[in-house]
């Protein structure tokens, strides 16, 4: 509790300057573009018949299947991918369905396998960084696996060090199909000697998927005992494991195609087996707003200056002038012939940006912005 006026004014103006609390940056969320669905890969034959009733959405009541999902073009990238049995990266931004880009090719594997051998194994393993990401996980196999009750047809298990004696003596008897865990978990259960740990451990013999999720967060010291890991892993389980990882940003300098040689080149290093430059798999993003380029300076000016209108369809929104103008700006970017995602900035960047290109003041921009 600052009571010396001098002190207490020049705080307050560094506060003001946004020295402690930068300012929120903003970025657009962007629309994928579409891949087929879950029944269209099944008609065509290249998904297992019961993945049509697994991967649905709108199923509100029991009586209820809903409607198949429509993959993102890069989770159908994915799938095609898994099927030549390739390892492979997923580097796509916040909200674009990464895990149901492993989650997808999994599950048909395990359907086809279980077709000649029933017999109950652990055919992958999925590693995360966090055991909330783990529990996240799992309501979200609980979405697509829920209504089916105790007879599904793929089941999945926790194996944090979060369950039960009995639990673990279950997993032990009858082993699922998945085990979602973390490294630090899975390292114990490859060298402890404890006879259920090894008991569950012999189970994933010829383990078909190893999946490393967030593959970002493994470096350094870390990053040195996860490859060690993972070469352990395929040395007593599956030599040819298909190795998958999903990854935020790992790199940002250079080409589309420069940058897809680094992860390749990192993720190679990490799971000590090729992943080759064009299995790393990036979003594929499309425009919402029609205009070709950025609004003109008289058109822009002609927008900032009226009132936002209270009630607007999606069709206005879409067409309207400061939409196009944001995702331009906000949203997206072309390199190399395609959409990217435009760098986070400031409000007061995109203010300034905006005032330069409208000729309205800065102080109009930004409140117009804030509103639009």
């Amino acid at each position: 509790k600052i009571t010396a006026p001098d002190i207490k004014s020049f705080l307050a103006e560094k506060y003001q300057e946004g020295r402690y609390w930068p300012a929120p940056l903003i970025q657009l969320n962007p629309s994928f573009v579409a891949g087929k669905s879950a029944q269209e890969l099944v008609d065509a034959g290249i998904l297992h018949k019961e993945c049509n009733q697994i991967f649905r959405f709108g199923r509100s009541r029991p009586e209820s299947l809903g409607h198949s999902i429509r993959l993102h073009k890069h989770q159908e990238d994915a799938i095609y991918i898994a099927r030549r049995r390739e390892s492979y990266v997923l580097t796509t931004g916040t909200g674009s369905g990464k895990s149901l880009s492993y989650i997808l090719p999994i599950v048909d594997a395990v359907l086809k396998s279980k077709e000649t051998n029933p017999k109950p194994s652990i055919k992958a393993i999925i590693i995360y960084p966090m055991n909330a990401l783990v529990n996240s996980q799992l309501e979200e196999l609980d979405k697509y696996l829920g209504h089916y009750g105790e007879n599904k047809p793929v089941t999945y298990g926790r194996y944090t060090g979060q369950e039960s004696q009995e639990d673990r003596h279950s997993m032990a008897a009858c082993p699922p199909d998945i085990i979602l865990t973390n490294f630090m978990m899975l390292e114990l259960l490859m060298t402890r000697q404890d006879e259920l740990d090894k008991k569950v451990m012999s189970s994933a013999s010829g383990l078909e998927f190893l999946v490393l999720d967030e593959l970002h967060t493994y470096r350094g010291r870390q990053g040195a005992d996860v490859a060690m890991l993972v070469r352990r892993v395929r040395e007593a389980l599956n030599e040819n494991v298909l190795c998958i990882g999903t990854s935020a940003t790992m790199a940002s300098e250079g080409t589309l195609a420069t940058r897809n040689s680094v992860v390749a080149e990192v993720a190679s290093k990490l799971f000590g087996a090729e992943v080759k430059p064009a299995n790393i798999i990036t979003e594929t993003l499309q425009r919402q707003t029609p205009s070709e380029q950025k609004p003109a300076k008289p058109l822009l000016a002609k927008a900032l200056i009226q009132p936002l209108p209270e009630q607007i369809t999606f069709k206005e929104m879409r067409e309207h002038p400061i939409s196009s103008w944001i995702e331009l700006t906000l949203g997206l970017e072309r390199e190399d012939g395609r959409w990217v995602r435009s760098k986070p900035q400031s409000l007061d960047w995109a203010a300034s940006k905006l005032s330069s290109e409208s000729g309205i003041s800065v102080e109009q921009c930004k409140n117009y912005l804030q509103q639009f």
